[in-house]
């Protein structure tokens, strides 16, 4: 007879496969296939009328989606805006996410709202703005797992969980592990998404002529950009050499010490590090890199979501019902 602890032991572990398993059924790509049958088509029509006078919109709603899933889970806690009478005080206003543009998002929900009022989260219009954003500038396409329902609440003092452009390596891989995401290829694959989109200079610039990771003469090119008592809020390219494209030279920038952010170069410059082999892989086959990235972006939109009848179906984006 097998030992009683060995028991527990396989009953919890088993236990634990199951709840994770229909945790991630919860979500499915036909969530809204009776409700909202046109989703996906008028998401991608805001979208590529937008791209037209912003290149960035892809960029920006993948940064937003990112740090909207870092903080209590993927619920489009983010988008909400102050409102002291029903106690939100929006994450929008925390360090992290001051120079976020969401305005993209208010004219997604508009459209749909007109379409098929009060069934799609705006948690999820993160989610698949993302997918569509990476597609229309060269990246891969994805079913993306939908369901999402948006929380009533915010957390301002949460959003020291978003990895910071100044967090060293070993605090950059405990924030991913915090969420559930591996520290090695979940990170450098959503890394990956700085292959397109800016940087504020205040990002970086401090590594200007004083960090021996950055290439000398790409050093020379970013002091022209963000010269000593600049402006700040200036914007350099995230990627030097395709800047608007969503392709692998993230990892070509890395491996010629051209990442523009200390967490980027990191990646690549850190001592015996396991993500050194993954920006070497994903360098030399974009395949790798867009096979990996997919995986890696459902795997952070599964993070922690509203599901059933928890939370809301906001009509507006920017405040709870």
């Amino acid at each position: 007879m097998m030992p009683s602890f060995r028991m527990t032991t396989i009953f919890v572990l088993l236990a634990g496969m199951i709840l994770s398993r229909s945790k991630a059924q919860q979500l499915i790509p036909t969530f809204y296939g009776n409700t909202c049958p046109n989703l996906t088509t008028i998401v991608g029509g805001v979208l590529q009328q937008a791209v037209q006078s912003d290149i960035r919109i892809g960029a920006k709603l993948i940064r937003a989606h990112f740090h909207d899933c870092m903080v209590d889970g993927c619920d489009g806690s983010l988008l909400l805006d102050n409102d002291a009478a029903k106690g939100i005080v929006s994450e929008k206003d925390a360090t992290p996410n001051q120079m976020i543009d969401v305005d993209i998002v208010d004219d997604i929900k508009t459209a749909l709202e007109n379409a098929c009022p009060g069934v799609v989260s705006c948690a999820d219009i993160l989610a698949l703005g993302s997918q569509i954003g990476v597609s229309l500038t060269g990246g891969p396409t994805w079913h993306v797992p939908l369901g999402r329902r948006d929380s009533r609440t915010a957390n301002q003092d949460g959003t020291s969980a978003i990895p910071s452009p100044f967090d060293d390596f070993s605090v950059l891989q405990r924030k991913f592990r915090d969420v559930g995401l591996d520290d090695s290829t979940d990170l450098v694959a959503l890394s990956g998404a700085h292959t397109f989109g800016r940087a504020r200079c205040q990002t970086f610039s401090r590594r200007i002529g004083t960090d021996p990771t950055l290439d000398p003469t790409f050093s020379d090119v970013l002091a022209q950009i963000c010269p000593q008592g600049g402006n700040g809020n200036a914007l350099a390219n995230l990627d030097s050499s395709t800047a608007d494209d969503f392709d692998n030279n993230y990892y070509t920038n890395l491996q010629n010490n051209r990442g523009l952010l200390q967490t980027d170069q990191s990646l690549f410059s850190t001592t015996n590090a396991s993500t050194v082999a993954i920006v070497n892989r994903f360098a030399g086959s974009q395949r790798d890199f867009f096979d990996a990235f997919v995986q890696s972006m459902i795997n952070m939109g599964n993070i922690s979501p509203l599901t059933g009848s928890n939370g809301e179906i906001r009509t507006n984006c920017r405040r709870i019902n």
